[in-house]
């Protein structure tokens, strides 16, 4: 018996080491809660964010022996942000010979505002008493999410788009032309022959429309067009954006459309909603305004419509609806690493 002990002990070190090399060891946040056998560790690593960053929140339940917990199934519960990711640290024994149960979870906010981290619940029973739950929960934690432009909204200098250029006409070359496209199009459709001989062997690969669009989001925040001033690019970019999320989402052809052509198709169908149809209208009038009209939308302007989108794409999300990237995974350079 002192051997087993002796091992146990030796293995909950092992697997302390290794589970604190995995954690988190910043939190700005960390309440404790008690009850019987029972004590909970609820950590957010911080309370103020950008709506591009996102936030671990981590639990870790110290059970006494003969008594077994059940953790919170989180993305049932929120509301205001997305699990993008979570890590199961595993368990171990403190020197009580308690169990120490730690799991974390790597949200992102969907809006910019003042939200709250909701309340969990931890049901845990004695197993000799398996039917009797007793249950201890947690207390909100406030969180703000600031906007797209950060503190420095105030000092944004838009630039002003440029008029109108005449190209001039140059003398017709047919034939050079001719050449140079059939320079372009020769590797292009030798690869093709090259690929066709494998295509049996390819294994597809699928994603949700909206775990597309999330991406596609994340990776305009990062470019930061708008405190550049390119908020005419800006805008091109996030309607494109809305754009191939309603064709993958809806079956909808929007990319190829004109927004004349493409809301004259709306109105006929019912995958939405009246109100998405007239955010929708609304919201392409506006990108229309900015990058044909020369308006000059305020900051206000400009982080509601980045609002907008990703509201529409939670909104509208399924699981239901996946689509094949495998093309657009092999065109795409690998990504970098993330650097926490």
């Amino acid at each position: 018996m002192t051997l087993l002990a002796v091992l146990l002990l030796g293995c909950a070190g092992c697997g302390r080491d290794t589970d604190a090399s995995r954690a988190h060891k910043e939190f700005e946040v960390d309440k404790v809660y008690e009850r019987g056998p029972v004590t909970i560790h609820v950590r957010l690593e911080k309370t103020k964010m950008t709506i591009a960053e996102t936030v671990w929140l981590q639990f870790e339940a110290t059970v006494k022996p003969n008594y077994e917990i059940e953790m919170p199934k989180v993305d049932e519960v929120l509301q205001e942000f997305g699990l993008v990711n979570w890590d199961n640290l595993g368990r171990r024994l403190d020197a009580e010979k308690n169990v120490v149960t730690t799991t974390q979870y790597q949200l992102e906010p969907f809006l910019s505002g003042q939200y709250d981290i909701p309340a969990f619940a931890f049901t845990f029973h004695d197993v000799n008493e398996p039917e009797t739950k007793h249950e201890l929960s947690s207390e909100p934690i406030a969180v703000e999410v600031t906007s797209l432009l950060g503190e420095e909204r105030a000092e944004l200098v838009i630039e002003d788009i440029d008029g109108v250029v005449a190209m001039p006409r140059k003398a017709s070359r047919w034939w050079l032309w001719a050449l140079i496209a059939l320079g372009v199009a020769a590797p292009p459709f030798a690869w093709w022959l090259l690929r066709r001989n494998r295509i049996k062997q390819l294994v597809r690969i699928f994603k949700p429309a909206h775990e597309i669009a999330y991406a596609r989001l994340r990776a305009l925040v990062a470019e930061e067009l708008v405190e550049a001033g390119r908020v005419k690019e800006f805008y091109e970019r996030i309607s494109g954006i809305l754009r191939h999320y309603i064709e993958d989402r809806f079956n909808l052809h929007a990319p190829e459309r004109t927004t004349e052509e493409f809301l004259f198709e709306l109105r006929g169908t019912n995958v939405l909603a009246p109100a998405d149809k007239k955010m929708l209208e609304e919201f392409l009038t506006h990108c229309d305004l900015v990058k044909f009209a020369k308006h000059a939308p305020t900051t206000e302007q400009i982080q509601r419509t980045f609002d907008l989108v990703k509201g529409f794409v939670e909104r509208t999300r399924s699981d239901e609806r996946m689509v094949d990237v495998t093309d657009r995974v092999e065109s795409e350079p690998p990504a970098q690493p993330e650097v926490a």
